[in-house]
């Protein structure tokens, strides 16, 4: 309830800054335009937020003759949960994800790269650590945070076009706002960016060990974010930001202010945390 609370704070918190940014550029007619597309990005979020991301990859659902559905197929009985769908992307960057909005509607995708580097075992490990987050039910907070933080980012890019051109909202002197032009161009994209990583990286440390659990053992797992950990950097995905934290482990390298922005706790802790006795 308490972790529930959070979330829902944290997602107003997201739809909140969407609104700031339409007063900003707008003024009273803006902020009344943002509510209203915060409802709607509300509403397509939650219906919808599922088919966006998995487009937005050129994943392709695979059926039951595909290796990839069997084991995932596998895990979810032993998980107790509805079999998902089931999406190779055609990329060479090790990575996975679930979506969705609750486990009757979830999808799991992963990289055809991920089914290249990874054995069985880790591949396992991969797979119950994405249907602890659809048991959890993370994958609808993650798909609507995502979707909302994309509609900022997108608002913050008219920003700049308003900006360069003269554009935006003016202050009661008849000159531009340059205090929230700033806050449109530069803070806007790191709160979404912020806010994202609080819903995140405290859900990954129970993604880990509900895969565990599903698995029926942490080492797969752990070996698996090992060699993801280097080959990721080494083959980074062309992700977009906003969906950054719906990855198995960050989709490209964060280096200097983007770092500590990170929507994934380091590797390394999550390792220690897998392997750790209880």
């Amino acid at each position: 309830m308490k972790n529930g609370m959070k979330t829902a704070l944290l997602l107003g918190a997201l739809s909140g800054l969407l609104l700031l940014l339409g007063e900003i550029l707008g003024g009273q007619q803006g902020l009344v335009l943002a509510f209203g597309f915060a409802v709607v990005m509300n509403f397509v979020s939650y219906w919808f937020s599922d088919k966006i991301v998995l487009r937005m990859y050129r994943a392709q659902e695979v059926g039951p003759e595909h290796p990839l559905y069997q084991l995932v197929s596998r895990l979810a009985r032993q998980a107790n949960l509805p079999q998902p769908r089931v999406y190779v992307i055609p990329s060479l960057s090790p990575n996975a994800f679930a979506t969705g909005r609750d486990p009757s509607h979830a999808a799991v995708a992963a990289t055809q790269g991920i089914l290249q580097i990874l054995d069985e075992r880790e591949l396992e490990g991969v797979l119950a650590h994405e249907l602890a987050h659809v048991r959890h039910r993370d994958i609808l907070i993650s798909s609507v945070a995502a979707t909302i933080a994309a509609a900022i980012m997108m608002v913050a890019r008219m920003g700049q076009f308003a900006a360069i051109f003269g554009g935006g909202r003016s202050d009661d002197r008849g000159g531009s706002n340059p205090i929230g032009l700033l806050f449109t161009i530069i803070l806007a994209p790191v709160a979404a960016m912020l806010i994202q990583a609080m819903i995140s990286r405290s859900r990954e440390f129970a993604a880990d060990a509900g895969g565990a659990a599903i698995a029926g053992s942490p080492y797969g797992l752990a070996d698996a974010l090992r060699k993801l950990e280097q080959a990721s950097k080494q083959i980074p995905l062309d992700a977009n930001p906003a969906t950054s934290h719906m990855f198995i482990v960050k989709p490209f390298t964060g280096a200097g202010l983007l770092a500590l922005f990170s929507t994934h706790p380091p590797t390394e802790a999550r390792i220690q945390a897998l392997l750790q006795p209880r």
